[in-house]
């Protein structure tokens, strides 16, 4: 019966590299992720604090074409207390295609809440749909 006995391989000097000593290094990209995903939810924190503010929600009513170079857009915006809104308002022919685009401010009623606007919005031909695109703070 033979025995035999497991030794450490014996490398030529300087053929292979250097060879490290120690446990492999994870503490840097820990840190760098780490660092990465504090500077991402900031960036989405500051984003949020700037477009996702939801007090300034509208709703459309109804539009009117009272003539080819003019839509009247009906709609509801809900304003908080003290503030103004800032609504972009569009006209589009039937092929959708916009004609028309109008930036309206809108003041809060006193308290507060909704209110219901009619705008009118100035076309290059005749529209045959209202939107509006957005609301926002006004400022």
């Amino acid at each position: 019966m033979s025995e035999t006995h497991a030794t450490t391989p014996v490398f030529p000097p300087g053929r292979y590299g250097r060879r490290r000593e120690g446990g492999p290094r994870r503490l840097l990209p820990i840190v760098g992720t780490l660092v990465f995903v504090l500077a991402l939810g900031a960036v989405t924190w500051g984003y949020y604090a700037r477009y996702g503010n939801t007090d300034y929600t509208a709703d459309i009513i109804g539009w009117d074409e009272p003539s080819d170079r003019e839509m009247v857009i009906e709609f509801r915006v809900r304003v908080p207390e003290g503030g103004a809104a800032t609504c972009m308002l569009r006209a589009r022919d039937y092929d959708g295609f916009e004609v028309g685009r109008r930036a309206v401010t809108v003041p809060a009623p006193d308290g507060g809440g909704s209110v219901e606007v009619r705008e009118p919005v100035p076309t290059e031909s005749r529209g045959s749909v209202g939107d509006v695109m957005g609301c926002r703070a006004a400022g």
